[in-house]
């Protein structure tokens, strides 16, 4: 006897359509129509000579991002060659601009808003004016950035062979798409670049944000605290409070101690040879968990409990710091809880400071601009750069006697941090946002009202 088949219902409103590999359900009075049938030209730019400004700025694939429009990557061509380029190599307001080569930048798309003619297209860009009457150009675009806008240029549209893949214009030409009735085309891309401008103006404060962190690190830790919770005035204009100590400029009051006699027990790296995964075994970090940004908690890698007890030497316990000595050199990060008793690799150190050293001071002073100065200095390799253990430990470390001054400095950095934090995760929540969005709207699975 056979299984019933489970057939899907189809909602009222609704209809199915084959869209490439797929049937889908969409709205009855959508469409499903190729590129050729909503555009008047499809054509890709022209390989330019380059020369130094002043000339023609062209477009290139460096100009062309998800977040926009990078006019710092603008090329020039000369004028007067320039003069005999066709018209159809120069945006136009309205054109989507599309990067047609390349693994990782195919693919990523552009709405030109700026004036027509003025910009040149290289030989990398494909250029597609649209019908505006038929289909939105900004809607065109957020359908292009969708998780399934981008599989259909993938697979319909691309030719070659891994690093050396090109978008191919007969078969963009013929790559379906969706098609609601334009008003409601425009009322999704409206919303969409409604989170987009979100997303903008939060990248901007993570940026702005990260440009105080810098800018206060680097002037609170040379500089200190006064008694009145104030920054000291800077060496050349109040000389009489600092000392040179060890070839550095530091407030009276402080001293200057390699990284090695502020810590408790030796600097050290961790295991050699780890094995292989243990689901349920100890975690160890590796290079490549540490960015400047965070430490990679997802995802690490585990090894037996057996390999780790021969390492006790580098077993990590929270509030402990963990500095890269390998590859990217001088990454540091503080332990967090949910690391308490994992271990390191080669590549990465362990930095237990003594009870007099505040850890979050000393994380931060391992973070300024002197002392990372200080560590590139001393790092060496060919193959990969590398600072070995005995020379990590002479790094040397300015810092205030007085632990209250460490916390104070510490606390007022941490502030800025948590904000970098906070503003993080709120882009993190609206990139979401929007790519649940992209993939409700743009497939008719929630619907917006056109009225007003």
């Amino acid at each position: 006897m056979s299984e019933a088949v489970e057939v899907e219902e189809i909602p009222a409103g609704f209809r199915q359509t084959q869209l490439g590999p797929r049937t889908i359900t969409v709205p009855e009075h959508w469409s499903r129509v190729r590129i050729e049938d909503v555009s008047e030209v499809v054509t890709r730019g022209k390989q330019p000579t380059y020369v130094d400004e002043p000339g023609v700025p062209v477009l290139n694939q460096s100009c062309i991002y998800w977040d926009g429009y990078h006019q710092e990557n603008l090329k020039y061509l000369d004028e007067d060659v320039a003069k005999d380029w066709k018209p159809k190599h120069f945006a136009t307001k309205g054109d989507i601009l599309i990067n047609s080569t390349g693994q990782g930048t195919l693919g990523r798309a552009l709405y030109w808003d700026k004036e027509s003619g003025t910009h040149a297209i290289d030989s990398h860009i494909t250029r597609v004016s649209v019908d505006s009457d038929t289909i939105d150009p900004e809607f065109l675009r957020y359908y292009l950035e969708s998780t399934w806008g981008q599989t259909m240029l993938y697979v319909f549209c691309v030719a070659g062979s891994t690093g050396q893949i090109e978008l191919s214009k007969t078969d963009l030409m013929s790559m379906p798409l969706l098609c609601p009735p334009v008003e409601e085309q425009r009322r999704i891309a409206d919303i969409l670049s409604t989170v987009d401008e979100q997303i903008q103006q939060t990248d901007e404060v993570i940026n702005k944000t990260e440009e105080l962190k810098r800018g206060v690190l680097n002037e609170l830790i040379p500089r200190g605290i006064n008694e009145h919770g104030e920054l000291r005035p800077f060496p050349e204009d109040q000389p009489d409070l600092y000392d040179e100590v060890r070839r550095c400029t530091i407030p009276t009051g402080w001293e200057v101690s390699s990284l090695q006699e502020l810590c408790k027990e030796d600097v050290t790296y961790g295991i050699v040879q780890a094995g292989p995964h243990v689901d349920d075994g100890v975690p160890y970090i590796k290079t490549g968990d540490m960015t400047d940004g965070k430490l990679e908690l997802k995802g690490l890698s585990r090894t037996s409990t057996e390999i780790a007890e021969d390492y006790d030497r580098s077993k990590i316990r929270t509030g402990e710091l963990v500095i890269t000595i390998r590859a990217t050199v001088g990454v540091v990060h503080q332990v967090p809880p949910e690391l308490d008793g994992g271990n390191l690799t080669q590549g990465t150190a362990r930095i237990s400071p003594k009870d007099s050293i505040d850890n979050r001071y000393l994380l931060w002073a391992i973070r300024t601009n002197i002392v990372q100065s200080l560590i590139d200095a001393r790092t060496k390799g060919s193959t990969f750069n590398e600072i070995t253990l005995g020379t990590l430990r002479k790094v040397p470390i300015p810092y205030p006697v007085n632990l209250e001054e460490q916390k104070i400095i510490a606390e007022r950095l941490d502030k800025i941090s948590e904000k970098l934090d906070e503003e993080r995760s709120y882009l993190h929540n609206l990139q979401e946002l929007k790519d649940g969005l992209m993939q409700d709207l743009l497939t008719g699975k929630v619907r917006v009202n056109t009225d007003n």
